[in-house]
């Protein structure tokens, strides 16, 4: 599970754009507050649901594909506040778990929203739903209408790869 430390500021990174608004917003504020960043990605290696961890064949496979689509994300958020310390940390468990987990132990897990379902899932999405009701710290959550346009379409998924759908 994650690290994080009483005092960190923790942030649910997927394949979404609007997941590194959140992480933007989680460095700026640490900037601000002296604060730490962990940046946690959740993945889980299960074939018969996920396309992508059937194709990849193994769990390193799919875990080694998460760290460096993580770290390359952090990577670049990293560089535009280069004084704040972040630290990119995978968990192998569902979004919901691995973040009510870390919120256990932050000063304040940061999410983005997605915007589909019902009710308040219309709104924040189901993973973020779940930290809102859940979570042991406050919870901030970055709207998807945040997100520039051109991030959005940069954000779109290469050719010819598949990543399953936004874990946040």
């Amino acid at each position: 599970m994650t690290t994080a430390n009483q005092g960190d500021i923790v942030v649910g990174v997927d394949h979404s754009a609007v997941s590194v608004a959140a992480l933007r917003w989680a460095v700026s504020e640490a900037a601000k507050s002296g604060r730490q960043v962990v940046a946690l990605r959740a993945w889980s290696f299960e074939p018969v649901a996920d396309l992508g961890a059937a194709v990849a064949g193994s769990p390193e496979t799919v875990a080694d594909r998460e760290r460096r689509q993580l770290d390359e994300v952090v990577g670049a958020v990293r560089a535009e506040h280069p004084g704040v310390a972040v630290r990119a940390e995978l968990a192998e468990h569902s979004a919901t778990v691995a973040l009510e987990e870390a919120s256990k132990t932050a000063a304040m897990l940061v999410l983005g929203s997605h915007g589909h379902g019902r009710l308040l899932k219309l709104l924040v999405g189901s993973v973020a739903e779940h930290c809102l009701r859940a979570a042991s710290c406050p919870v901030v959550v970055i709207p998807a209408r945040t997100v520039p346009e051109p991030e959005k379409e940069t954000a779109a998924e290469p050719v010819g790869s598949y990543y399953p759908g936004p874990l946040l």
